[in-house]
């Protein structure tokens, strides 16, 4: 069990430098372990880069990213991603249908729990027998939302993943980020939109240049 005073992500001195590029530059950071929170900044500010931290897709070149309380450096990166689910800016299926789709994430998954996965993605049963390639946008994306849940992850993370949408897929993505994040599943939602801050979010940490300028430690 996590001690309550522990936070979801800690970044420590957080660097990350690419082909002779700073990316991240020092990042100082505490993560509440509740609700939505929203990773804002210009393009090219470090926001996607610090949200592929938190899950080992990146790893620092520099400081120390922990998640509630364990160095990730230390934590099997498979089992992590398990823990730590994320959808990405373009969603994207694989071949077949929705119901195999699924079934990759979570081998043998029983037809409810695959159900279940989807009704909280905003989509019925009946989209377990659809072809991913008949998919909208909006329901692509929600599509692969199921899909990371049925992993039962602690965490989601959240990269720009209305970028693609219309307004009204918009903001039915968003209304499902939030009853996550009411439901006990901790959100990270990188965004570039103000308006969509304002929506969703019960905190923001704001980037600029790979660093952390507001929302910091001791916010």
């Amino acid at each position: 069990m996590v001690p309550p005073d522990v936070d979801l992500f800690t970044f420590e001195g957080g660097r990350l430098v690419v082909d002779g590029t700073t990316v991240l530059d020092g990042v100082d950071a505490r993560i509440p372990d509740e609700g939505l929170t929203a990773i804002v900044g210009p393009s090219g500010s470090g926001k996607s880069t610090l949200l592929r931290l938190c899950n080992r897709l990146e790893v620092p070149t520099g400081g120390r990213v922990r998640f509630r309380g364990d160095d990730l450096a230390e934590v099997d990166p498979l089992h992590l991603r398990r823990r730590v689910g994320m959808v990405f800016q373009r969603p994207t299926l694989f071949p077949g249908t929705v119901g195999d789709n699924l079934a990759v994430a979570e081998p043998g998954i029983p037809e409810e729990a695959a159900a279940d996965a989807l009704h909280r993605a905003g989509l019925d049963g009946s989209f377990l027998t659809r072809t991913a390639d008949d998919l909208s946008g909006g329901e692509a994306q929600r599509a692969c939302l199921a899909r990371t849940l049925v992993t039962r992850p602690e965490v989601l993370l959240m990269d720009e993943p209305t970028s693609a949408l219309d307004e009204e897929s918009t903001r039915v993505l968003e209304h499902l980020g939030i009853d996550l994040a009411d439901s006990g599943v901790p959100v990270l939602w990188v965004t570039h939109d103000p308006h969509q801050v304002d929506r969703i979010a019960d905190r923001r940490l704001r980037m600029e240049r790979g660093r952390v300028i507001e929302g910091g430690v001791g916010s």
